[in-house]
């Protein structure tokens, strides 16, 4: 099958790319490289350089005649939305606009998104929360998200495009950026390994549902191989805190080193939890990879990755 992946340089994106690599499929990888590596993209597919918001999108997705398009770039910062809601939106409304146009002008039949789960629900008084639950999202990124998933149903109604959205919880693992505001796990991670100290923001109490990065993946490759549309949540149903997730890393770390505390952020939900039942009967998927374990691998690949830059 011939497959896009947008964004496949970066986190998630090239963990998927090596994926369908693995499996026989021609891909094609599309990323702007400002956050992806493209030493993350595997040697088997082909990188196009393009920005989603640019006039090149469409010329690039037409050549590569994609059956299946998976749209992984995004601007990923919660925070960052807040600072700057233009941006967000133009990257991930009119950015994801853009690719749902080209999937249509290059004639691909599916288009499996990235979506938000905690983000698009917002502080919810239901956990785990289901799909139906009232979207009230408390930051433009969820707003956005919550947007491109409207027109994803629109082009679907109106020219047959096949749309699943991929509501993720907190992805975590190899590969994602210690060095951004997105992602606390490798955040804290790249700071215990270094000696350095940690900060929490807030009192630390703070949930999220966190899943490992290949479990997404299996997700990814099961919305690829049915025919079903519309939403799914992705991720454990497990709650899990900031101070938690700190300790099993600083004890995964072998470090002492006590956090600092920081004020919390405008805007950073206080609990988050996906009810993933929906992906169990529909896509046949559930997590495998436990929290333990998950954060066991992320930080060998951490230490690995020192010492070949050593």
């Amino acid at each position: 099958m011939r497959a896009l992946v947008t964004g496949g340089a970066g986190f998630i994106g090239s963990t998927l790319a090596d994926a369908l690599v693995a499996e026989g499929h021609e891909v094609t990888v599309v990323d702007d490289l400002s956050r992806g590596r493209r030493e993350n993209v595997p040697a088997a597919a082909r990188l196009e350089v393009v920005d989603i918001t640019s006039s090149a999108l469409s010329a690039a997705i037409r050549q590569a005649r994609p059956e299946v398009v998976f749209h992984q770039a995004a601007q990923i910062d919660v925070r960052r939305s807040i600072s700057d809601p233009i941006l967000d939106a133009r990257v991930n409304v009119v950015g994801t606009v853009n690719v749902m146009q080209a999937c249509v002008d290059a004639g691909a039949r599916r288009l499996v998104f990235a979506s938000s789960g905690g983000a698009i629900y917002g502080d919810s008084d239901l956990l785990p929360t289901p799909e139906d639950y009232p979207a009230r999202p408390a930051s433009f990124y969820g707003a956005a998200k919550q947007c491109a998933e409207i027109y994803g149903g629109v082009f679907s109604q109106l020219y047959g495009l096949e749309f699943v959205a991929l509501r993720y919880a907190n992805v975590y693992g190899p590969r994602q950026d210690p060095h951004g505001e997105a992602g606390v796990v490798a955040i804290f991670a790249g700071r215990l390994l270094h000696g350095e100290q940690p900060v929490i923001n807030g009192d630390g109490t703070q949930t999220r549902d966190y899943v490992y990065v290949d479990d997404v993946v299996q997700a990814i490759l099961r919305a690829m191989d049915t025919k079903v549309v519309g939403a799914y949540n992705v991720g454990t149903a497990r709650e899990t805190d900031v101070n938690t997730i700190l300790q099993v890393l600083a004890r995964t770390c072998s470090s002492s080193i006590t956090p600092r505390r920081g004020p919390a952020k405008t805007g950073e939900q206080q609990r988050s939890c996906l009810d993933i039942r929906r992906a169990a009967r529909h896509l046949g998927w559930s997590p495998a990879v436990s929290l333990e374990e998950g954060l066991q691998r992320t930080v060998d690949w951490f230490l690995a990755r020192s010492r070949q830059s050593a």
